[in-house]
């Protein structure tokens, strides 16, 4: 089995969850802030919980449109770079 954002979508609008998500943004943020990039490897760092749940709070950023993912062909998921939307 592998990571499916539709599958872990609903996972996120659970209290838990949503406060995972608000974490996981402010780190988003701050390493755009910092460095102009975040890598998902470095994102999840930090938190604990189920890996997929983590993964799908950073694509829930790019389906919101606060982030964008930058596409250098097949990657493994924590290699997955993204940057502010402008």
């Amino acid at each position: 089995m592998s990571y499916n954002y539709e599958k872990e979508k609903p996972k996120l609008f659970i209290e838990a969850h949503q406060r995972l998500f608000l974490e996981i943004r402010d780190r988003v943020h701050g390493f755009l802030d910092e460095t102009g990039v975040a890598k998902m490897g470095f994102i999840l760092q930090g938190s604990s919980g189920d890996s997929w749940v983590m993964m799908a709070c950073v694509d829930r950023l790019v389906e919101l449109g606060e982030i964008k993912e930058v596409f250098h062909g097949d990657c493994a998921d924590q290699d997955r770079i993204f940057v502010k939307n402008l």
